[in-house]
């Protein structure tokens, strides 16, 4: 078995977030704004510094920083493009700045935290800051009203044919928050959520000597084994103990244990 080495520790205490929920099978819209959601990086604007949402710092350029506010909070995805996430992360992952790189990246705003008034209030004054700023490094996300729950479902299929991910759905009412909550939903075609890496079972057969699947834990306590979706580098050097992974599923178990778990990604020590 693999000898592994435990997570390096952010060097502050991440950012308190907003974090969404799963979205229940034929959703309701109303009362929500939709918008498209991102295969990219979480990052935090805390007005002065970028920073990931584990806590890291963002080695971002110079320009880049200097088109944030000073002063203002933003959350939000630094993203590519849809499909792009393998090369987002090459990017954004290095411990130097790479300008010329970086010239692709766009953030997604999606958030003024601690910000007054509702989400959808919240919304408006992104805009306008935008507005007003047109040498920014960033640029709101479109936020719509949808009228119903067969329009929402049209609209998540014309997302992912064209290549995106899925939608997020945030109560246009809602006080600013953070945590996992419910006034933020995430609509995808197949489930996913994180959880973090507790132990390891032995490969058996071709991957003999090797890790076969990862023991996991969820938010809300649950344990299983996520086997499907590892490299081959993945099963010779897992990811350490306490690391957190992401992981997409269909449905559950007669025990209420995810149905067919499959690694997605590893979040960076730091993300």
């Amino acid at each position: 078995m693999p000898v592994t080495t435990p997570v390096r520790a952010a060097a502050e205490p991440p950012p308190a977030l907003l974090l969404a929920r799963e979205a229940a099978d034929g959703q309701d819209p109303w009362g929500y704004l939709v918008s498209e959601k991102f295969d990219g990086v979480r990052a935090y604007w805390d007005g002065a510094r970028l920073r990931f949402r584990g806590g890291g710092t963002v080695a971002a350029p110079a320009a880049f920083l200097a088109g944030l506010p000073a002063g203002q909070p933003l959350d939000g995805e630094l993203w590519l493009g849809r499909g792009r996430f393998d090369e987002l992360s090459s990017i954004v992952r290095r411990g130097h700045a790479d300008a010329h790189a970086w010239g692709r990246v766009h953030y997604m705003v999606f958030e003024c935290p601690n910000g007054e008034g509702s989400f959808a209030q919240r919304v408006q004054r992104l805009q306008t800051w935008a507005a007003a700023s047109p040498m920014r490094s960033w640029q709101p996300v479109e936020q719509t009203q949808v009228a119903h729950a067969a329009a929402l479902q049209q609209r998540l299929e014309h997302v992912v044919a064209d290549g995106g991910e899925g939608l997020v759905l945030h109560r246009a009412d809602a006080l600013y928050s953070t945590g996992r909550s419910d006034v933020l939903l995430k609509l995808k075609p197949a489930h996913d959520a994180e959880a973090v890496v507790m132990g390891y079972t032995r490969g058996e057969g071709r991957f003999e000597g090797q890790t076969g699947a990862l023991r996991v834990r969820d938010d809300n306590g649950r344990e299983f084994l996520v086997g499907s979706g590892l490299t081959d580098e993945q099963r010779r050097d897992p990811p350490p103990l306490g690391s957190v992974v992401t992981y997409r599923w269909r449905g559950e178990t007669l025990q209420g244990l995810p149905r067919f778990p499959t690694l997605v990604r590893v979040r960076e020590a730091g993300w």
